[in-house]
């Protein structure tokens, strides 16, 4: 097998499938791209067994059709240092050469036959979802998916699919964010899509992209490209159940106001108290060292009696990082309850810290 290309398109297919790859076992097929000629076409792609990406590119010159396998970081880290001008990727006795005028470079390569099979969409359902309103309402969602939860389930999103709308749920524990998304579905249907896909989603497609969907993988596909991600199995909690079904207080607050507060009372800490009065809001940072930090903005509230509520400012930060608008709403019923923030479709509802 042989083929040339420009530096800067292997370069950035390279790039993106870096994050599919097997970080800790250079030893595993998993921690190599594969490569592959169809027709007039080069396939690139790279899975951990979990998520996988396959890209397509015209851009490459077929000399000899073919396929390999190469070791993923290893060859962006020899693409990076080559000059911007054509590179030679040429199989030859089972090592991958890397060309260019008067440099060269080998690489091992292991059986491509043995690389991991990648899903079809054949027979696969459909989900008709706006996907542009999709990914960016993951987006929203995305800082209040937990990490490391020995609950396997919250390290993932909910795509709760109703009938006449979708919501799109994450939780940490200490805070809930919902972003509806409103559809017309004939299907109802539950999936939970793990905090990594959802990373990598949101930088891969920009444009209209097809959702197909088994019990145990999403399949996500635009014109040359195709991920897929195996979906978290488990039960998540009953998010409708927190979200609360009175408030005693709703605030309209400025976001530019809110944030540039908050951030000023951060550098002191990220633990913070506010406190509503009828005609301002005040800030004080929460810290048991001997330092001070308070601010304040005017505002009419509303609210007759003084209400505080102390909580991890990063949670707010969050939210009012994607609020569209220039204002939102807070809903408030007591200091050692839950207490929501809302901007049109999207909500986080926040505990509060409890002295």
């Amino acid at each position: 097998m042989k083929i040339r290309a420009p530096k800067q398109v292997i370069e950035s297919i390279l790039i993106n499938l870096q994050p599919f790859l097997e970080k800790k076992d250079a030893s595993q097929i998993t921690s190599h791209i594969y490569v592959e000629t169809r027709d007039e076409l080069c396939i690139f792609r790279a899975t951990d067994m979990e998520i996988g990406l396959q890209i397509i590119s015209d851009q490459c010159e077929i000399d000899h059709p073919g396929s390999f396998t190469a070791n993923g970081r290893k060859l962006l880290d020899i693409i990076r240092i080559l000059k911007d001008d054509e590179i030679i990727l040429e199989l030859f006795d089972n090592a991958i050469l890397i060309k260019q005028r008067h440099s060269k470079f080998k690489l091992p390569t292991f059986d491509p036959e043995s690389f991991p099979a990648f899903p079809s969409v054949d027979e696969k359902p459909r989900i008709s979802l706006d996907s542009l309103n999709l990914i960016k309402n993951l987006k929203k969602i995305t800082p209040a998916i937990d990490s490391n939860n020995p609950k396997y389930e919250l390290n993932g999103a909910l795509i709760n699919i109703k009938k006449e709308r979708t919501d799109l749920v994450g939780t940490d524990t200490r805070r809930l964010a919902i972003a509806t998304i409103p559809n017309d579905s004939a299907q109802e249907l539950s999936l939970i899509l793990p905090k990594k896909a959802i990373m990598e989603i949101q930088k891969l497609f920009l444009d209209q992209i097809e959702i197909h969907y088994d019990e145990t993988t999403l399949i996500i596909t635009s014109e040359n490209t195709f991920f897929y991600s195996r979906l978290i199995n488990g039960k998540f909690p009953d998010y409708e159940r927190i979200i609360p079904q009175s408030l005693k207080y709703q605030i309209e607050l400025p976001k530019k106001e809110m944030l540039d507060a908050i951030r000023m009372i951060t550098t002191i800490s990220h633990d913070i108290r506010i406190t509503f009065l009828s005609d301002a809001v005040l800030f004080n940072a929460l810290s048991s060292d001997n330092v001070e930090a308070k601010t304040e903005i005017e505002l009419e509230t509303g609210i007759p009696d003084k209400f505080e509520i102390s909580l991890n400012s990063r949670y707010l930060l969050d939210f009012l990082a994607q609020v569209e608008h220039e204002k939102f709403l807070i809903g408030l019923n007591e200091s050692t309850l839950p207490f929501l923030v809302r901007d049109e479709n999207f909500i986080t509802i926040i505990m509060p810290i409890i002295a």
